[in-house]
């Protein structure tokens, strides 16, 4: 079952206001079906946006932020619990240990960080924990063609395709996870996986 959502997303807003509105609507989701968000720990761009829309839905956040980036990305004090680690390794070490499964709005290189880290630690077999990329307007298609050529280049078994489901919005991510109505559980749609 999953209680926990880790959301890796973006420090800034990006250049267009689907990726905000987005981000809110994946908070406000996670908030209104008690999954507790687990992210990065910022109040500025997507990160912050997702964390004040789970916060505003009743939901409980847990922010995890290295102590070098808690100026820069200006911790937000306002969530259920600011954790603040020693280094990026151990943000990411918690905040994988912490969530049951991994949602990724559009970010920036330490999104991909992020996404490449929880990939290749579950095709070590480190996890089993659910991955979904919400691929807003065609965002990770150049990723989802990346992944498809290291494995036709025979750098990775093609399983790998398998481990990350991709979705075209935020109200696909909870159904694709089997929570809520419309769910694979429930007998609704199954979200494609990365080709």
């Amino acid at each position: 079952m999953i209680s926990s959502l880790c959301i890796f997303c973006g420090s800034r807003f990006g250049e267009t206001a689907k990726y905000s509105n987005q981000a809110a609507r994946l908070g406000r989701l996670c908030g209104e079906n008690a999954i507790e968000v687990v992210y990065g720990g910022g109040h500025v761009g997507l990160m912050g946006i997702v964390a004040d829309a789970a916060m505003s839905a009743g939901g409980k956040v847990v922010g995890i932020i290295p102590s070098r980036l808690l100026q820069r990305e200006v911790g937000h004090q306002e969530i259920s619990d600011l954790i603040v680690t020693k280094d990026m390794f151990d943000r990411k070490d918690q905040m994988i240990e912490r969530s049951d499964a991994f949602a990724i709005l559009p970010g920036g290189l330490g999104t991909l960080d992020e996404v490449f880290e929880v990939l290749t630690l579950r095709q070590l077999g480190y996890h089993q924990k659910p991955i979904v990329l919400i691929n807003i307007d065609g965002f990770w298609d150049p990723l989802n063609a990346l992944m498809t050529q290291v494995i036709n280049a025979g750098f990775a078994e093609p399983d790998v395709a398998s481990m990350i489901l991709s979705v075209d919005h935020a109200d696909e991510v909870l159904p694709a996870l089997g929570i809520g109505k419309g769910s694979i559980s429930d007998g609704g749609p199954r979200q494609h996986a990365v080709r």
